[in-house]
């Protein structure tokens, strides 16, 4: 068999399966299967497939059908320019948190010595990608120690200024310590559950997703925690759910000032960032 006839054959069995993206979705899982790139699935399309190649390719194959994410099978996803190291621990970074990481940068442009905290970071791509655009150095936390130990391993893959610790959201956190906290909490409602794709569901870490019944809980939690441990003029950036925006200001008017909203290339509110009133 040939390398065009068993990405070929790939993308038939995914496409009737009703797989997205069939084609590409092969393409990735056949290049990781033989550890090569695409400039070398198609540079060598008529080259025999090796054995080895076509055990791991049909296992890959097997297991996105069974509904496992392919950045679970290939352990990868790129995030701001970067390819990060995921597994079961921690969610798939997604293109829209991009945003998130953009306001932040956008923040600390042409100010001093800042102590910047990434708070749930998961598999560290924010705190990591804003430590190396921003040349700062950056502090990042989660509750889940596998998720830390994905954190480390990117962070030295990219050799990046950033220190983890362990926490539950902010209650190691030194009050009035941090210049700009930045968070994408948990923010799916439990009922929503039902809705979400099943391979959301089924295979990403329920803590980083669901946060009670309301989708509220973590920004209630969060902003409190905030207001003890972000200096006042100090700055809070927090991702947004859907249809969490008005729930969200709500929280932050008593306390917080300055409040800016940042939509995504879908036009829906995917940042609120806010100061700490003086």
């Amino acid at each position: 068999m040939t390398i065009q006839t068993a990405l070929l054959q790939g993308t038939e069995i995914l496409e009737k399966a009703g797989v997205a993206v069939p084609r590409l979705t092969a393409e990735v899982l056949l290049c990781h299967a033989m550890g090569r790139d695409r400039t070398f699935l198609y540079a060598h399309s008529g080259d025999d497939l090796t054995e080895l190649w076509w055990i791991h390719f049909g296992r890959y194959l097997n297991e996105r059908l069974k509904g496992k994410p392919t950045q679970y099978i290939t352990h990868k996803q790129e995030f701001f320019g970067r390819d990060f190291y995921v597994n079961e621990s921690v969610l798939i970074p997604r293109p829209e948190t991009e945003h998130l990481v953009e306001s932040a940068l956008n923040y600390l442009e042409g100010r001093g010595p800042m102590r910047v905290l990434d708070l749930g970071t998961g598999s560290g791509a924010i705190a990591i990608s804003v430590a190396l655009e921003s040349g700062r150095a950056v502090d990042a936390s989660d509750i889940s120690p596998p998720a830390l130990q994905v954190a480390e391993r990117n962070r030295s893959t990219h050799s990046a200024p950033v220190s983890f610790f362990a926490c539950d959201l902010l209650q190691a956190v030194r009050r009035t310590s941090l210049d700009l906290l930045v968070s994408n909490p948990p923010y799916v409602p439990g009922a929503d559950a039902a809705n979400m794709q099943a391979e959301v569901r089924e295979w990403e870490p329920h803590t980083a997703l669901f946060a009670g019944d309301s989708g509220f809980e973590i920004y209630r939690r969060l902003i409190a925690e905030a207001e003890l441990a972000v200096k006042p003029g100090g700055c809070l950036m927090l991702e947004l759910g859907y249809r969490s925006l008005e729930g969200v200001r709500d929280m932050l008017a008593a306390r917080w000032t300055d409040i800016l909203v940042v939509s995504d290339l879908a036009g829906l509110p995917r940042v609120i960032a806010a100061t700490l009133r003086t």
